[in-house]
């Protein structure tokens, strides 16, 4: 019985090693087709000229939407279509202004913009003193007493030890997403939030907002990095007599907005779909090259190159262009209400969404058994850079499928430049490495194609 079962282990070791042998030699010719002749870097350029800053509802956001079709249908995929949502429809109006008044009568004039989904100030502006907070618990603290009246200033700097930034972002992140509503609640009359960039520049980040319907809205903006520095070490010499901002920002009734989508039928499990994916809209202050032209490119870019091989795959693969990731989700939504609505079977969904930058891996959300699974291929990765797969988070947008029981994962490049671009000015397409980018790509197509052709 103990032979049997030793001989058993041994075939399937065998077996084992002989189809990533296999594997192997295919994901050598997707990573060489997609390196060699990959259309991802022009048709991100083309995005990034053509249509330019792409936020949700606006005339752009309408151009990349024709672009994106006509690109996926030049890749060959099997069809093409939209998906209609309404989205927010958020504009920043005329150019923002701000600045602090010492106590010496110096006026020192602060780089901002107004944070996404924000009220604005109309055209007086605000003009209050300044109290700064470290942490949600020290206003807390203050409540009504220390805040009404004032402009809260939230200077929660990003966290310099984590290796892994996006880390530091989820830990800072809720002075942007939380910080004006809260303050709003005890009072205040403006938000001034620190950049969430982790090095120290003079590029204001902007990024979305949430209010409570429960508190008054107030207006808020984000400063660059240098800027929160200096009127930290002002305020903390006491030299502050007030601030000033000024914005024009408001919120329009809700715009048309569409996913766009293209399809390659599966050859012997067509009702197994897998979805490989970015968003397309982007802040209005760049070009959202970064965040998240390159996600879509990669993921059109899986399609051209499977086609290009004349590779069938087994399960009907989507690259879906999202709407409305930056300020409201309402893409991710439809597309599982879609999903719901036809009984879909998804079974494996791919989100890029943290720039064009050198791979590192991928993080999975899913069943134990099925991560175990997609860890047998990690060697298979390893020549390309992508072999660190770990239990993790996916993506805003393809997150919403989990509620159908999809298993889920997050293409993760090196992460040590994206929060200099990250929602601010130098988001552009001459900040994007071509060889960067087809690399992602690369790695992505091998991992669908290996999803495709043996399920989870």
């Amino acid at each position: 019985m103990k032979k049997c079962i030793l001989i058993t282990a041994v075939c399937l070791c065998s077996q084992l090693v002989f189809s990533q042998n296999t594997d192997s030699v295919v994901i050598k010719k997707i990573v060489d087709e997609t390196m060699t002749n990959g259309a991802a870097y022009e048709n991100l350029r083309k995005l990034c000229k053509q249509a330019g800053p792409r936020l949700s509802g606006s005339p752009q956001f309408a151009n990349a939407v024709r672009l994106v079709s006509a690109m996926m249908k030049e890749i060959g995929a099997d069809t093409v279509y939209l998906q209609q949502c309404m989205v927010p429809h958020w504009v920043r109006g005329e150019k923002e202004k701000g600045q602090i008044i010492l106590f010496i009568g110096k006026k020192y004039d602060l780089k901002l913009c107004a944070l996404g989904n924000s009220v604005g100030t109309g055209a007086k502006g605000v003009t209050a003193n300044v109290i700064e907070v470290n942490s949600m618990e020290q206003l807390d603290k203050l409540g009504t007493n220390g805040v009404k009246g004032k402009i809260v200033f939230f200077n929660f700097p990003m966290n310099q030890t984590y290796i892994k930034s996006f880390r530091a972002y989820g830990e800072s992140g809720v002075s942007r997403n939380r910080g004006p509503a809260l303050a709003g609640k005890y009072g205040a009359v403006g938000a001034i939030v620190r950049s969430l960039a982790i090095n120290l520049n003079d590029y204001p980040h902007t990024g979305a907002t949430g209010y409570n319907d429960s508190f008054p809205k107030i207006p808020a903006v984000a400063i660059s990095t240098n800027d929160a520095e200096y009127l930290s070490k002002q305020l903390k010499r006491k030299n502050v007599s007030k601030a000033y901002f000024r914005t024009m920002s408001k919120m329009l009734p809700d715009a048309p907005g569409y996913n766009v989508i293209a399809e390659k039928r599966g050859s012997q499990f067509p009702e197994e779909i897998i979805t490989v994916g970015g968003h397309l809209d982007s802040w209005d202050l760049a070009e959202g090259a970064n965040d998240d032209g390159s996600g879509v490119m990669q993921s059109m870019e899986v399609l051209r190159t499977l086609k290009a091989l004349g590779i069938k795959p087994k399960r009907t693969i989507r690259a879906v262009a999202f709407a409305n990731e930056e300020n409201g989700g309402r893409g991710g939504q439809k597309y599982l209400d879609e999903a719901k609505t036809k009984n879909e079977r998804h079974i494996f969904a791919l989100e890029s969404d943290e720039g064009g930058f050198t791979p590192r891996g991928f993080s999975l959300d899913m069943t134990e058994a099925q991560r175990n699974k997609i860890m047998q291929w990690k060697n298979l990765f390893y020549p390309y850079g992508a072999s660190d797969i770990i239990a993790g988070g996916s993506g805003s947008d393809v997150g919403h499928l989990k509620e159908l029981g999809t298993a889920l994962a997050g293409f993760t490049p090196d992460s040590q430049r994206y929060f200099d671009i990250h929602h601010a000015a130098t988001d552009v397409f001459e900040n994007v490495s071509r060889r960067e980018l087809l690399l992602g790509a690369a790695n992505m197509a091998a991992l669908i194609w290996l999803v495709s052709e043996y399920g989870l």
